[in-house]
């Protein structure tokens, strides 16, 4: 901040000016607002200064203002000014949250001392935010593995580590789940990230267009997306390859089923056995729908920039709609399903959600959680009643009543 800001709420004209003259005369620049409809234009994410509002004012009053200022940004320091039977309600907001108060008419030494403290507080806090941005910069699983579930928390952990060890890798999941992205995070976060990526479907590859690979790939990373259609030939020279060493690092993508495969001798069982130490599973969607709002969030606003449309509004309707739906197509499908929803189509997620009352989009929502339990738990019924803290006759009842089996998920 070049200059410290301060949005100054008071429904008293002559009160405003002279706490901005003051503020002013200590070289801050006061944002002046008679209401707090007037103030709430100036209360964005993007606020760097801190407020200072009356206690009591017409219509929404500074209790009120507080409680909105927390949903923008839970760190803006908000002062409150109150009169003398006022102090009660002052202390029970401080409890949630208010930085500070003072009671009218106060000194103006008083005022900027405090004024002084919440200033500070507040560059610290932008300071922070931007060094963690830069962090975030930094960490390409942080940038482009998206989700805040522990599963999506411990897919960025393993990628970071898959990085730091340099050796051939095999990234696993369903269709649609971003293999490929999460293989490129791995060789982004690796000590190879200035060379290059080369990515090729493994079922066009020849033997000269393997060898091609390679050498274009030598310093990097080569991703032999699809491994389960590299040709017999091939699997066997690849694993005699990484046996031997390559210039090359090699990141294989596969399904959740390959290990079967192996097993049975649909694919190279050596070869296999050269990755799978090294490898990572992208959990499906429906393993944790608390990620497919946050991820259609950020494919919305891909797609609106892509297209020049303005986002619209993710309304409970909508992640209503999301959340009913297993996702069987994952991260690929949602992408589309954003897509849709940004150009207005009419099978967009939300299109019908709104037709439906509060008990049935509950009711999606606690298929949603059953299903992603189950997921995190293979199965194990008695482990995902627990972790859901329900009994266990509770449990089975919800599960008969959606239909759901804990076999399918073991």
């Amino acid at each position: 901040m070049e200059r410290a800001v301060v949005l100054v709420v008071d429904d008293d004209r002559a009160v405003r000016e002279a706490l901005a003259q003051t503020l002013e005369l200590e070289g801050m620049t006061p944002l002046l607002a008679g209401s707090f409809v007037e103030a709430k234009d100036h209360i964005t994410a993007g606020f760097e200064g801190v407020i200072l509002s009356d206690m009591r004012m017409p219509g929404r009053d500074g209790f009120h203002l507080l409680q909105y200022a927390q949903g923008v940004d839970p760190d803006l320091p908000v002062i409150l000014l109150t009169g003398q039977g006022d102090i009660a309600m002052a202390v029970r907001a401080m409890g949630l949250g208010a930085f500070d108060f003072l009671e009218k008419p106060c000194a103006a030494q008083a005022l900027l001392a405090v004024l002084g403290r919440a200033l500070k507080t507040r560059a610290l806090v932008w300071e922070n935010r931007g060094l963690r941005a830069a962090a975030r910069a930094a960490d390409p699983a942080a940038r482009m593995i998206f989700g805040t579930s522990p599963q999506a928390e411990a897919l960025r952990s393993r990628a970071r580590s898959l990085a730091a060890l340099d050796l051939a890798a095999l990234v696993t999941g369903p269709r649609g789940a971003g293999i490929a992205k999460v293989a490129e995070v791995i060789h982004l976060s690796s000590t190879r990230r200035t060379r290059a990526f080369v990515r090729r479907q493994s079922a066009a590859l020849d033997e000269a267009g393997f060898e091609a690979a390679l050498l274009e790939a030598a310093g990097g990373t080569l991703f032999l997306d699809e491994i389960e259609t590299l040709g017999a030939a091939l699997q066997y020279r690849l694993a005699e390859a990484l046996e031997a060493g390559l210039a090359a690092r090699v990141i294989a993508g596969g399904p959740d089923g390959l290990a079967a495969l192996a097993e049975t001798g649909g694919f190279n069982a050596e070869l296999y056995y050269h990755l799978e130490g090294m490898s990572l599973r992208i959990p499906a969607l429906r393993e944790r729908p608390e990620d497919i709002a946050v991820i259609f969030g950020h494919y919305v606003r891909q797609a609106a920039e892509q297209t020049g449309l303005a986002a619209p509004e993710i309304g409970p309707d909508v992640v209503a709609g999301l959340m009913a739906q297993d996702w069987p197509g994952n991260a690929r499908a949602l992408m589309s399903a954003a897509m849709r929803f940004v150009l207005g189509v009419p099978d967009a997620p939300g299109a019908s959600a709104g037709a439906l009352g509060l008990a049935e989009q509950m009711a999606q929502v606690e298929r949603s959680l059953l299903v992603a339990s189950l997921g995190r738990h293979q199965g194990k019924a008695a482990a995902a009643a627990e972790a859901l803290k329900l009994p266990r006759k509770t449990f089975y009842d919800k599960l008969a009543r959606y239909g759901l089996k804990p076999e399918d998920y073991r």
